[in-house]
């Protein structure tokens, strides 16, 4: 199978190596001529959970050089993979995948928060775009290396639940993904597994910016403990009124996954320690638009985005 991958981020590399590994066709494109002519000089170095260190060896341009030169109509994708953060799914790249996907490849977004899916639906209507929802972790040290974190799951389907149509490349896909090693199912409910992990998301990402801790120092401390449970419950509220259905006792597992991850470090904190654009628009800032659809009190996370946004180093 081949795939272009846009966006070479950690989850961008991490998926590259694997596939490419596993003997499938892989381009990846990136945000910068700098990071491609690396990628390209020297290979991707690959670094395993266990230790292992492999070099791989996988064609990278700039998304723009390769849409200019028509580069996509000469690989013959079978699927693409968006793995960009949400600040650079901008109306340039959008007009970019639509040159690039003109022929309906099949796009999976893999974008924390909400709101892309619409864009990504809009700019791209002869494409079947998929939303996707990983547990996976890696890093990237540098411009070309990435480093294998944590072994887990990707869940993705149509954000409508529709997974009736395309039964071909989504079959193509998920044996692609049990090639790499990568566990993977289709889901008809994928809407309610990006809001379980946008509600994670709203509460642990924006406390550990502003509190500058790891995941796990969150609840140990009362006074940030009660700090979550208020953004939790609100965060909770809204998205049941948006169409969350999960029975589990959510509150439990946000405790459970601070604990699971008490290491980490979230991306929200590295974002505002590099001065970089964080997602808290996409992240609480969704949810907060949900509430004011709905005619409901976004309080909490109304007071974590502005603290959030204060604290970007411009």
């Amino acid at each position: 199978m081949n795939i272009i991958i846009v966006g070479a981020g950690a989850l961008g590399l991490l998926y590259g190596a694997r596939l490419a590994l596993a003997g499938h066709g892989v381009v990846l494109l990136t945000r910068s001529d700098e990071q491609a002519g690396a990628l390209n000089d020297q290979g991707l170095l690959y670094k395993e959970a266990t230790g292992a260190e492999t070099k791989v060896g996988i064609p990278a341009a700039s998304v723009r050089q390769f849409v200019d030169a028509g580069a996509g109509r000469g690989f013959g994708a079978d699927w693409a993979v968006l793995a960009v953060k949400q600040p650079h799914v901008d109306a340039g790249l959008l007009a970019d995948l639509e040159r690039l996907l003109r022929g309906g490849v099949p796009l999976l977004a893999l974008q924390n928060g909400i709101g892309h899916m619409e864009r990504l639906a809009e700019a791209l209507p002869a494409s079947r775009v998929y939303a996707a929802v990983t547990t996976e972790g890696a890093l990237k040290p540098d411009e070309r290396t990435v480093r294998h974190t944590g072994t887990g799951r990707l869940a993705f389907g149509r954000w409508d639940g529709r997974n009736d149509d395309g039964a071909e490349a989504q079959k193509m896909l998920l044996d692609a993904l049990a090639d790499a090693g990568i566990e993977a199912n289709l889901s008809n409910e994928i809407k309610d597994q990006v809001f379980l992990k946008l509600l994670l998301n709203a509460v642990i990402n924006p406390l550990t910016a502003i509190y500058q801790v790891r995941n796990g120092e969150l609840p140990r401390d009362p006074y940030r403990l009660r700090l979550m449970r208020a953004l939790h419950d609100e965060s909770e509220a809204i998205l049941r009124a948006a169409g969350l259905r999960s029975k589990e006792d959510l509150w439990e597992r946000l405790l459970g996954v601070c604990a699971a991850t008490a290491g980490n470090e979230s991306s929200m904190l590295r974002d505002v320690r590099a001065g970089r654009m964080t997602e808290i628009d996409w992240i609480n800032g969704g949810i907060a638009g949900y509430a004011k659809r709905l005619g409901l009190s976004s309080r909490m996370n109304d007071a974590v985005l502005a603290l959030v946004k204060a604290l970007r180093v411009t």
